[in-house]
């Protein structure tokens, strides 16, 4: 079990941008397996898994040597040569190593998202199955891989059912999207999207997962603009385009980089053709809706500020929950060792029924064979049926054994608990 491995990089050491940098440098997916399997050729790894996401970059392998400060470096160095040029020291700084149960518990809290920037968000999950699968395709894992991420999703499922670790959204675009589907039938109203970042982008996402009407959306680049209205099938505009927009809205989404406000009370009385009750949900810092609009119009005015208390009381209570969640994934560390070693065991005892066979081939074609041969034809077919069923019985009875002594070694270490 100790030759597990994991190597690492993390929002925990790094920042994102640097990240980037110890990811392998391909969007091709046939490339990155046979780069992979280069590395793992390169360097004796027996079985290889690896994972990349936008704050993660995780590689899980099985190996007899374990890594040191000059192997990190120069493993990374050799994914992405622009990390030469970087001091070494500030490479192994950046890297996390696991290895053994260490490593077995690592995995589980990543599945789990103990480990993720946005604690309880099960993205991560999906991610780390996927990039199993794909290198399982790939032929990079083997056994002791595989054994390791069958009990990596049965414990991501339990913390998930008996934990709330994922409950009550962290994310404001996400408060703001739910505070918006109480209030309106989304099918039916129409949307200003004011802004074409990447917190707008992430709105629009929540927009045709649950399904809206219409939208237009307005950015300083037209160009912008049109990438995010494309995704939409909406319209684009610049923003000098709003003040005289006259198509209607229900809803206002607004996000820009401006350090002034966007909508002023003259653009807004200009753009609010009947004068009805509206929903404007502001996600910029400072705020892009000016004030005199929140006080003299008849709207319901969702703030960045209001969001990110609430989203900072329900990472609180998530954050509680990641105690619960560390105390199963402990107890399941531990049964991770039992089932690795019982697994050696059945892998050792593998060629038992072809020893068996073996030694019943040689009693029947060379030690007895004389004897046999002089049996009647109904005495020899007895003798090999016998012979069989003994072949039969004697394969079975050191798997159930084994399997029976770790049964009860598994009831035992539950009692003492």
């Amino acid at each position: 079990m100790r030759n597990y491995r994991i190597l690492t990089v993390t929002h925990k050491t790094t920042n994102t941008d640097d990240i980037a940098g110890f990811i392998i440098p391909t969007d091709d997916k046939t490339i990155l397996m046979e780069r992979l399997a280069e590395l793992r050729e390169q360097y004796g790894l027996h079985e290889l898994m690896y994972l990349a996401t936008c704050n993660r970059v995780l590689f899980f392998f099985v190996s007899h040597t374990t890594p040191d400060s000059d192997f990190i470096t120069t493993f990374f160095q050799s994914i992405n040569p622009a990390l030469s040029t970087a001091n070494t020291d500030t490479i192994s700084e950046k890297v996390l190593y696991f290895e053994g149960q260490e490593a077995i518990r690592h995995l589980y809290e990543i599945a789990a998202s103990v480990d993720s920037m946005v604690v309880g968000e099960r993205e991560i999950f999906r991610q780390l199955r996927e990039a199993y699968e794909a290198c399982r395709a790939a032929k990079l894992t083997g056994d002791n891989i595989r054994i390791a991420m069958r009990t990596v999703v049965e414990v991501a499922k339990e913390v998930y059912a008996t934990t709330r670790i994922g409950e009550k959204p962290v994310s404001v675009v996400s408060l703001a999207f739910r505070k918006l589907q109480a209030q309106i039938d989304l099918s039916e109203s129409r949307f200003l999207i004011v802004g074409a970042g990447k917190t707008n982008t992430l709105f629009a996402k929540f927009m045709l997962k649950h399904g809206y009407k219409d939208a237009s959306v307005f950015n300083r680049s037209l160009a912008n603009a049109q990438l995010l209205a494309n995704e939409l099938k909406a319209t684009a505009f610049t923003l000098a385009d709003l003040e005289n927009y006259d198509s209607g809205f229900d809803v206002m989404v607004v996000c820009t980089a401006a350090i002034e406000p966007i909508v002023t009370k003259a653009i807004y009385q200009k753009i609010n053709e009947n004068k009805e009750r509206k929903i404007i949900i502001d996600l910029s810092l400072p705020r892009n809706v000016s004030d005199d609009v929140v006080e003299n119009f008849d709207i319901e005015y969702i703030d960045i500020e209001k969001l990110r208390q609430l989203a900072k009381q329900n990472m609180a209570f998530r954050l509680n929950e990641v105690e619960k969640a560390k105390k199963l994934i402990d107890k399941r560390v531990d049964e991770f060792k039992m089932r690795f070693r019982q697994r050696q065991i059945e892998r050792a005892m593998s060629d038992v029924p072809t020893q068996i066979k073996s030694i019943k081939a040689h009693a029947m074609d060379s030690v007895f064979k004389n004897e046999l041969d002089k049996l009647n034809p109904e005495a020899r077919e007895l003798v090999e049926r016998m012979m069989d069923y003994m072949e039969k019985r004697c394969i079975g009875i050191p798997m159930v054994a084994v399997k029976d002594a770790y049964r009860k070694l598994h009831k035992r270490v539950e009692s003492d608990e």
